[in-house]
């Protein structure tokens, strides 16, 4: 029986085992032009003991920024600091992704520099509201992207992906989940637009399927994941057409042979078992576990074949030597959630291990 402790060919890179750390955004790019700092390296380091470790996501453009103190890399200077981040990974044995978010219209013209404004599919306002430096704002009408920032977009998440690659990551993965830019043109609620980026199902799928092909392009098929999160209510989506939308999005991708499709859970089981019977490769899952976070009972989804890998979220935040401590059995270090965003070392590289 296949075990979650066991290796994994991903990419054409032989993992340790098939435990993955989720992406979770910190907020803690504290360097030089929203570059990652020391700490940044210490911490993933730390967690090198994962199958594959998929960072915070990290801007692809300036206008792509969403939350305070997220990392970009669209610069030299945070592709040199990132380069800090994947030696100290590699020298502990450890693979690793760029997670690549762009916001869209999740985000405060005060993240970004004077005259931006957040963009997305439509100019519609989503309900709700957003962190910024000067405490929670409601978010604002976005300007609806024209047909040639569309492709400019697209333009930026292939040399965001470029910059991965000569920063020492094994691959990237491209947000299409929780509500950002990707997923906005997948939501009918989102994306309103009636040309050929919109509308039908084919349009709705098309930007994801144009950047994650154009991503493989620049990098190579072996070096691109995608992250989904069907009918996930966040950041004011609605979906109503799941089979369909996902089933044509996945139709229109596995012909790339990507290394991975990573599914954001949610509390249909059969959609995901069905997703599972139509990827051809590599299906990381992040169970559905609301109100609590994956536990140790999520590694028997690998024994029972529902997925190659499973990804933890907090968990892995808290434990920095996860796989280990699920081996044993535990114990586990409990999160704490006032230090999840922001903040110093304190809840991001001083959680113990088990030697310690």
């Amino acid at each position: 029986m296949t075990s979650a402790f066991d290796p994994f060919e991903l990419g054409g890179k032989r993992l340790a085992n098939r435990i993955a750390m989720a992406p979770m955004t910190r907020s803690r790019a504290f360097g030089p032009g929203a570059t990652p700092t020391p700490s940044t390296a210490t911490y993933y380091a730390q967690r090198a003991g994962a199958g594959l470790i998929v960072t915070e996501g990290v801007q692809p453009s300036v206008v792509g920024q969403g939350y305070p103190d997220t990392p970009g890399l669209h610069s030299d200077e945070q592709v040199a600091a990132w380069r800090t981040v994947t030696d100290a990974v590699h020298r502990e044995g450890g693979t690793i992704f760029a997670q690549l978010m762009h916001t869209g219209r999740v985000g405060h013209p005060s993240l970004l520099p004077d005259g931006m404004v957040p963009v997305a599919p439509s100019a519609v306002t989503p309900k709700g509201q957003v962190f910024t430096h000067e405490g929670p704002q409601d978010f604002v009408t976005p300007k609806e992207l024209t047909e040639a920032e569309i492709h400019a977009t697209i333009a930026d998440f292939v040399s965001a992906a470029r910059n991965a690659i000569a920063a020492g990551f094994d691959g990237v993965e491209v947000h299409g989940a929780n509500g950002y830019l990707v997923h906005q043109f997948l939501a009918p609620n989102a994306n309103r637009r009636t040309d050929g980026w919109g509308g039908s199902v084919e349009g709705r799928v098309r930007f994801a399927v144009e950047v994650v092909t154009a991503v493989t392009e620049a990098v190579g098929a072996e070096r691109v994941g995608l992250r989904i999160s069907p009918g996930n209510p966040y950041n004011d989506i609605a979906e109503d057409d799941l089979e369909e939308t996902y089933g044509t999005l996945l139709e229109r991708l596995a012909p790339l042979g990507l290394a991975y499709l990573h599914l954001m859970e949610g509390p249909d089981r059969d959609l995901t078992l069905r997703l599972r019977k139509d990827w051809p490769g590599a299906f990381v899952l992040n169970p559905f576990t609301h109100p609590a976070s994956t536990g140790p009972e999520a590694l028997a989804l690998v024994e029972d074949g529902t997925a190659d890998m499973i990804s933890f979220g907090a968990l892995f935040l808290a434990n920095p030597d996860l796989p280990r401590r699920l081996e044993v059995g535990g114990p586990f270090n409990t999160p704490d959630p006032a230090t999840f965003y922001g903040g110093g070392d304190k809840g991001y590289t001083d959680y113990p291990t088990l030697s310690a």
